[in-house]
């Protein structure tokens, strides 16, 4: 879109924040580059010029805005409907692949060349992979400087950096401060909310500035995205919170309603309002609090190395589905007159993702054909007897869930499966461990489809749930699921498989979409927002 500049030009005049993140605006009389909703008087539009991404404005040479923090914007929601290779890469590059293996990793995980991927990425954001890579780095070096007691030096590596130089001429090229003096500005804790001893943010989305003034709200109508991440000092050890920035309207009743009722128990649990998990993660493990909020989500981290933090926020937006559209994605769902009144009750619905592709896709084999309550003990004695302890003072977590690896070794007359259950699970597990069936953001979704397929036990409901929830497909539908064909016929929609995905046709690309709006018409736990501790 960058490149239609008057269309542009006219979301930048009238503070379109539906557009926060789809591309930036840089100045060229102050070098400054915002978000197009950015609370500033507009520029004059002579001296306007668009880029599709913060690094491309960075290798410009403009700095970020330090009113509406344009680095801190929802991720653009074209890369989760893209499956060609620029997409891959940049989710990758968002996954920290090129700070822990560099740019030749990135390339052997898409079969490209290093110049490929340059050129590729540098046509289509304006900036190659290490310039992506230093721009997602300088975000969270920002967020450890303001949000943890932990020395700059720490921060520099924990971030990504090679050196302590090169953090500190980052940090000053992209937010015109020093280190030091983003931790002066940033803002002070307020009194504790409880016994945890953790602390709020200043304002509702905004930061503080040295005159005491808080900044944006960032609260918008409907079509609107929510204001710049907030940040707060955590007041335990090793915990780190801050504010998950989405597109408005945000539905959570179906987003954590799902991830609350399917909870495994010792993994995942619902406490005080908030969704919690443990996180396997590339330098250690972490717990993750996540709760709604009118206008963000209030996410909580505790890691045991601070170098995951990049990679642990990834994985929370994506189960989340915080980078959706939620206003392109209703408004073509609502075209279809059947659907539209159901989208109308509740708008914003998000699609439950995963936080690890591999942990969900055996969850999904030990799903097929029972109950929820059934599938969470199946789930919940794998946890027990191959997964890793984990401390949690703060609640009752007890275990990562085990890997491929560890799964590959279990003893299959141990499992209280079908014999045929038990065949699907192994043979899964194995391809997992030995690479030869991948589920992360580098792999091509119809690709893995087919491998899918090709396993046993593997008919096209547990393949489409795999694609939806693990591959993050935003066109994935079930038109054979119980649940779906009863939601149609309710609503006078064709309720067999062939004639319901015809009809579907019209809801492309976001029948991934079009299936949580049909599941929300039941009362099932899944749909309903939990309203008290597990």
């Amino acid at each position: 879109m960058h490149t239609d500049t008057e269309r542009c030009v006219r979301a930048v005049q009238s503070k379109d924040a539906r557009f926060d993140g789809v591309f930036f605006t840089a100045v060229r009389t102050t070098r400054i580059y915002c978000r197009p909703s950015c609370p500033v008087v507009p520029p004059k539009p002579e001296n306007m010029e668009f880029h599709p991404s913060s690094a491309s404005c960075q290798r410009a040479g403009f700095r970020a805005c330090k009113r509406c923090r344009p680095d801190t914007t929802p991720g653009s929601p074209e890369w989760n409907v893209r499956a060609d290779a620029v997409a891959r890469a940049v989710r990758l590059i968002q996954d920290g692949v090129v700070d822990r293996e560099g740019v030749p990793g990135l390339a052997r995980r898409l079969g490209w060349s290093t110049r490929q991927i340059e050129r590729q990425l540098l046509a289509e954001l304006g900036a190659g992979p290490l310039a992506l890579a230093r721009a997602q780095r300088a975000q969270t070096a920002r967020t450890l400087i303001e949000t943890t007691a932990m020395p700059l030096g720490e921060i520099a590596f924990a971030a990504g950096f090679a050196s302590i130089r090169t953090f500190n001429d980052t940090v000053r090229e992209v937010f015109a401060l020093t280190p030091g003096e983003l931790r002066a500005r940033a803002p002070r804790p307020t009194a504790p909310t409880g016994a945890r001893g953790t602390t709020t943010a200043t304002g509702a989305t905004g930061t503080t500035g040295p005159s005491g003034t808080t900044g944006p709200s960032g609260t918008t109508g409907p079509s609107g995205t929510t204001g710049p991440s907030g940040i707060s000092r955590a007041g335990v050890q090793g915990a780190i919170s801050l504010r998950l920035p989405f597109r408005a309207p945000l539905e959570p009743s179906n987003l954590f309603g799902h991830l609350a009722a399917t909870a495994v128990p010792g993994v995942e649990e619902w406490r005080d309002g908030a969704y919690r998990r443990t996180l396997s993660l590339p330098y250690g493990h972490g717990i993750v609090a996540l709760a709604p909020r009118p206008d963000h989500i209030a996410c909580r981290l505790s890691l045991t190395d601070p170098r995951d933090l990049t990679h642990a926020v990834s994985r929370c937006r994506r189960l989340l589905d915080l980078d959706a559209d939620p206003v392109a994605v209703d408004e073509r769902l609502r075209a279809d007159p059947l659907l539209a009144p159901v989208v109308d009750t509740a708008p914003g619905r998000r699609v439950p993702g995963t936080v690890d592709p591999a942990e969900f896709a055996v969850r999904a084999v030990l799903g097929q054909q029972v109950s929820t309550a059934a599938a969470r003990t199946h789930a919940a004695r794998l946890v027990t007897a191959y997964g890793t302890p984990v401390d949690d003072p703060e609640g009752g977590l007890t275990h990562l869930f085990p890997g491929p690896e560890a799964l590959a070794a279990l003893d299959p007359e141990a499992l209280a499966l079908p014999r045929s259950r038990r065949t699907t699970l192994l043979t899964l597990v194995r391809a997992l461990a030995d690479g030869s069936l991948g589920l992360g953001p580098a792999e091509d979704r119809e690709e893995t489809r087919a491998r899918l397929r090709a396993l046993p036990g593997f008919g096209p409901w547990t393949t489409e749930i795999i694609a939806m929830r693990a591959l993050g497909d935003p066109d994935a539908f079930l038109p054979g699921d119980l649940g779906i064909r009863r939601a149609a016929q309710g609503l006078g929609l064709p309720d067999t498989p062939a004639a319901l995905t015809a009809r579907a046709a019209h809801w492309r690309p976001w029948r991934a979409y079009a299936v949580q709006y049909l599941w929300a018409t039941d009362d099932h736990p899944i749909n309903l927002l939990p309203t008290e501790g597990a």
